[in-house]
């Protein structure tokens, strides 16, 4: 008998109960054998959110490039007989593509065109510059998203900061040392408070916090707006249009890397700092698990002891202050001529976008951050070298959020495995189907 099995191997096993039988497995058996370790990791990886992430990007991208191809007058002429040559409409459709994304990367990271290393590196001096305030006012969303708010207030946060700071600070005569530390606790603390007001309505009342801090927006946009035209308060001295006077020398952040790189100052090594403290604060600490606990699930937080009304007066305290540090890199940067009720730049709303393309944890808002700093930056260089519109930019960003609100998409479109929870989904509504059918 061949293959190892001693003779009347087979009339032994016979005589044997079934429990002491060996274990048998196979694909005959219904007992399939485990995957390959590095199978699993492999499945799990493809399944986590920095792969979907990724590819939402990407794709987003690909998007972006069909837009620049579209909109190219070279392309569209060569389309014109592009049965006849369809060559030329190929080439043109890759030159406009690949200049408009080398244009990106020349305006937001590095430009080799130029002809001294510092020129080369300001692209990227910019991008951080334009990143800084996305990210401090992204941290703030980010926060309220882990505690179950949706914090869309980030415009009026913002702008009572730079008006709070103004009205107590521009006008003293400090040193530096204490003038530019002074006027950032007092934009924090103005935010914060901005804030604070929606999370103990929505503590006490019970009122919805979107509903809140949209009318909180528009509360200090006019008020604001109201305060820059009145001589006394904000206007600028001995001028009649609406817009405050510039923040003092002393209030200003010192440049970075001197003054060739005038966007890039000390206000990123604060968001950076904001940013280790949120990672601290959410994941680390005390308050943050009960935080987070009130986010999973307020009722069981309650359950557990847990004062769900103060952690949502917290979250919002901890948002505005976070979306008034965005203010002070606003008006604190080392070039500012003064603001008005336009000041947030829209940063309060892009900021929605960066906490949810970094899953609202404090370091994917500062990659995500870093990105739409380095979109920002690169779509000048875009619109001024290859003509294409900043509004193709704007368009990449909402595609972006677009595709990672909706991860299933991205796992269809490139044959991802389906998450537990989609396939648990899946069979529910199956399941409801059948009982509704049957």
């Amino acid at each position: 008998m061949s293959g190892g099995t001693p003779a009347g191997g087979d009339e032994a096993i016979k005589g044997l109960p079934p429990e002491q039988l060996p274990p048998v497995s196979g694909p005959l058996t219904g007992t399939p054998e485990p995957a390959p370790r590095q199978n699993v990791f492999i499945q799990e990886l493809l399944r986590g959110n920095a792969v979907t992430t990724i590819l939402a990007i990407v794709v987003a991208m690909v998007v972006g490039g069909i837009l620049m191809a579209i909109t190219n007058d070279e392309v569209q002429e060569a389309a014109e007989y592009f049965f006849a040559r369809p060559g030329d409409t190929l080439a043109a459709v890759w030159n406009a593509v690949y200049g408009g994304y080398e244009a990106l990367f020349r305006g937001a990271v590095f430009n080799p065109r130029a002809n001294d290393f510092a020129t080369q590196i300001r692209p990227l001096t910019n991008t951080l510059g334009f990143a800084a305030p996305l990210i401090a006012a992204g941290l703030g969303v980010a926060v309220a998203f882990r505690v179950g708010l949706f914090n869309i207030g980030g415009r009026g946060q913002i702008l009572i900061a730079c008006a709070t700071a103004a009205l107590l600070t521009f006008s003293l005569d400090l040193p530096w040392f204490l003038h530019l530390p002074l006027t950032l606790a007092a934009g924090i603390a103005g935010g914060a408070l901005w804030g604070g007001i929606v999370g103990l309505l929505k503590a006490r009342t019970g009122a919805h916090e979107v509903i809140l801090t949209i009318m909180l927006n528009y509360v200090a946009f006019y008020l604001v707006t109201w305060m820059v035209r009145t001589p006394g308060l904000l206007q600028r001295a001995a001028g009649d249009q609406p817009i405050s006077g510039p923040t003092p020398e002393s209030a200003r952040f010192p440049e970075l890397l001197g003054p060739r790189f005038p966007l890039l100052d000390w206000g990123f090594l604060v968001v950076l700092a904001a940013t280790v403290f949120v990672w601290w604060l959410v994941e680390r600490s005390s308050l943050g698990f009960r935080l987070r606990a009130v986010g999973e699930n307020p009722h069981a937080a309650r359950a557990a002891g847990i004062s769900v009304q103060r952690m949502y007066i917290y979250a919002m305290l901890f948002a505005g202050g976070l979306a008034g540090l965005a203010g002070m890199n606003q008006i604190q940067g080392a070039v500012n001529s003064g603001f008005d009720g336009l000041i947030d730049a829209g940063i309060g709303f892009d900021a929605i976008t960066v906490a949810l393309l970094g899953r609202s944890r404090a370091w994917g808002v500062l990659a995500a951050g870093l990105l739409f700093g380095a979109l920002k930056s690169g779509s000048f260089t875009m619109q001024a070298s290859e003509g294409i519109p900043v509004d193709i930019v704007l368009v990449v960003q909402a595609l972006i959020v677009l595709f990672i609100a909706a991860p299933p998409l991205i796992r269809t479109i490139f044959f991802l495995p389906k998450t537990d929870a989609e396939k648990a989904a899946k069979a529910r509504a199956k399941a409801a189907k059948k009982a509704v059918t049957s």
